[in-house]
């Protein structure tokens, strides 16, 4: 991954700052996962692969790919 910019730092240090001195709902969260996730559009590397009827392993070695919560997606941004 990208090394963050100073201003995605302070960002995500003032956000967790805030989830952690309890400002943040659980639903709120949930709308803030939800908005992130329209933003990256993270697809598991299986259903990538499928869709563009490729292998698992073609995909993982010629896509880069991230790993949240233990499961890797490809990121479709584009």
């Amino acid at each position: 991954m990208k090394q963050l910019s100073d201003y995605e730092r302070l960002s995500l240090s003032k956000l967790g700052n805030s989830i952690h001195a309890g400002y943040w709902s659980n639903d709120g969260l949930v709308q803030l996962i939800e908005l992130c996730c329209i933003y990256l559009n993270p697809i598991p590397i299986q259903q990538y692969a499928n869709e563009r009827n490729k292998t698992y392993n073609g995909i993982k070695k010629t896509v880069p790919s991230v790993s949240i919560l233990g499961h890797k997606y490809i990121i479709d941004n584009d």
